[in-house]
């Protein structure tokens, strides 16, 4: 069990901050740098000839060791919260800075070792407490700069120039400030991407385990059909032979009735499939491609106004693909989610080109993130803060799957704009580029 100040939040009764980093991680690490610390203390003092003072280091040394055996009587598989991280990294920075006070200070060349906290907070702890341990460094560093027992030189005392002592101070300090800022900013843009792709992958298996029930149902109403339907003929000729004044005649027209109830429900089952494309009702016209993908999201007061046209042949049939089904579905909820009264949809086609576009009257996107729309974690549709984000980028990507170019804007009029366009013969069905051939 661990100690509560080392617990994650969620273990603690507040609320989740997630595990960033196994504890057995931050164990070995130590003990790297306490095996390092002891061999160069031992070989400066006696291979090199500096006296240091022995006693003082090693009880410096001595404490982190101790810490780790305490720690290894734990858990050290177990995963720390960003707060008992950062109370570990934070002892690693005040041991490491305490030594260098009785080993010269910054002009220490192993001073650069501060680095090394900061360093591992920002790739693996939250930005808050990366700017805690920064802060905790800098302090580190100053009082560095000012207090620390000089080395014992070999024929007397070092005097370094105040000015080099400055500097050492502001290269560590920025040093900290500048690997705090680039690896936290690298590595968050990292852990974005692969979240939204995991997302990404997650919308797409839900979409894929969908259209597995739609197949499963026409399946299953395919294999019913038949039973029920010598159920109902079966039935047909008992009503029909029982006198009117039968009590059973009354049943058996609530049999005949039910029965036909059941065909109806099997019907509307094989009609849901989404299977691949050499399935039946897996491709859709444009307009009922449309219908069935802005169904889901018409509510009150928006209105959802569908318009079809185009030109060169007969309305394009759709492979019905979860991708552009959930793609889709998300473009025309964020319209709905952001417009004032009404979204637009609007598919047109000629003999090359599907395009689809989505229109709200609604604040339109914001400026600053117009051509960064599509990335991970932009979440800016206006000036108040509105988030759509996650959901665009996913959208985005599932469409780019099939195919799909996409682009965001603005209407002079007010309101946003999300056009996607398809080559026809990638979202087609089989059927319909024979039938566009033929003409």
């Amino acid at each position: 069990m661990l100690p509560r100040w080392l617990r994650p939040q969620s273990e603690s009764g507040g609320a989740t901050l997630g595990s960033p980093v196994r504890l057995r991680t931050l164990v070995i690490i130590r003990w790297l740098a306490v095996t390092g610390q002891a061999v160069t203390l031992f070989a400066v003092h006696f291979g090199f000839g500096f006296e240091l003072p022995l006693n003082s280091t090693l009880a410096v040394i001595g404490a982190s060791a101790v810490l780790n055996l305490v720690l290894t009587l734990y858990r050290p598989a177990a995963r720390l919260g960003d707060r008992g991280a950062a109370i570990l990294l934070g002892w690693d920075l005040l041991q490491l800075s305490v030594l260098l006070y009785f080993t010269g200070g910054l002009t220490n060349p192993f001073a650069l070792l501060l680095l090394a906290p900061i360093a591992i907070s920002a790739t693996v702890l939250s930005r808050r407490t990366t700017v805690g341990l920064v802060l905790l460094g800098m302090l580190c560093v100053s009082a560095l700069a000012v207090w620390f027992e000089p080395l014992p030189w070999p024929g007397g005392g070092l005097e370094f120039p105040w000015l080099y002592v400055a500097g050492l101070w502001a290269a560590t300090a920025i040093g900290m400030l500048f690997i705090a800022i680039y690896l936290g900013r690298v590595t968050g843009e990292a852990r974005r991407l692969s979240d939204a792709l995991a997302a990404s992958q997650a919308a797409l298996e839900r979409e894929q385990r969908l259209s597995a029930v739609g197949g499963l149902a026409a399946a299953a109403a395919h294999e019913l059909g038949t039973p029920l339907g010598t159920i109902a003929v079966i039935a047909r000729e008992i009503a029909r032979d029982l006198p009117k004044e039968s009590p059973l005649a009354e049943d058996a027209a609530i049999l005949l009735a039910e029965t036909a109830r059941c065909r109806d429900i099997l019907a509307r089952l094989a009609a849901r499939p989404e299977t691949d494309g050499g399935a039946p009702f897996s491709r859709l016209s444009l307009s009922a491609l449309i219908e069935a993908v802005a169904a889901p999201h018409r509510r009150e007061p928006i209105r959802i106004e569908i318009a079809v046209h185009g030109e060169g042949g007969d309305e394009p049939l759709i492979t019905r693909q979860p991708e552009i089904l959930h793609g889709l579905g998300t473009l025309i909820e964020n319209a709905v989610q952001f417009a004032a009264s009404r979204v637009e949809v609007t598919g047109k086609w000629d003999r090359n080109v599907i395009e689809l576009s989505v229109v709200d009257d609604g604040p339109g996107f914001s400026i600053a993130v117009l051509d960064r729309l599509g990335e991970p974690y932009i979440s800016t549709r206006n000036a108040e803060g509105d988030h759509m984000g996650l959901g665009v980028f996913i959208a985005s990507t599932l469409l780019a799957r099939t195919g799909a170019e996409l682009e965001f804007n603005n209407r002079p009029e007010g309101g946003a704009s999300v056009r996607v366009r398809w080559p026809r013969a990638r979202v087609a069905g089989a059927a319909d580029i024979s039938r566009e051939a033929a003409q």
